[in-house]
């Protein structure tokens, strides 16, 4: 058990490695701590689903070096994430930007529940009652009650 552990740690400690190799990473430390904040908020195109700080994808490293490119050259974050994304797209964005089509985006699925919920109460609301019986039904009725009865 102790062992299943140690290979664990040294597997995490190995990911973490891989993916902030030292031959990559900047002279200055303000400015490699301004990158890795960077990675966290740049999605890996290739896992899709881990910031480009934890990926260990080729395209991934690719990014990193970009993005240690432009803060190396002095670029501020606004621009660095502007550039990645008219290079790949809002969706290399962690954290997309606020905008009309991301606005419909999110706001859909709650629209589509309310639409039906709004449908679902004028159906409701718009549906004829049950009409009563007719007297030759409601005698029916009690003959037929009476013969299970018996």
């Amino acid at each position: 058990m102790r062992v299943r552990a140690l290979l664990a740690a040294l597997a995490g400690v190995l990911c973490v490695a891989a993916a902030s190799d030292p031959a990559e990473r900047l002279a200055d430390p303000a400015q490699e701590a301004r990158a890795r904040e960077i990675f966290r908020d740049v999605r890996c195109l290739v896992c899709q689903n881990e910031s480009i700080d934890d990926s260990e994808a080729d395209l991934a490293r690719d990014l990193r070096l970009i993005v240690r490119e432009q803060v190396k050259a002095g670029r501020s974050e606004g621009e660095i994430k502007a550039f990645l994304t008219e290079r790949y797209g809002e969706f290399v964005l962690m954290t997309p930007s606020f905008s009309a089509s991301n606005l419909l985006l999110w706001s859909g699925p709650f629209l589509v529940v309310l639409a039906g919920a709004v449908l679902l109460f004028l159906r409701l609301r718009s549906r004829a009652p049950d009409a009563e019986l007719t007297p030759l039904e409601a005698e029916r009725l009690r003959a037929l009650s009476r013969d299970e009865a018996s």
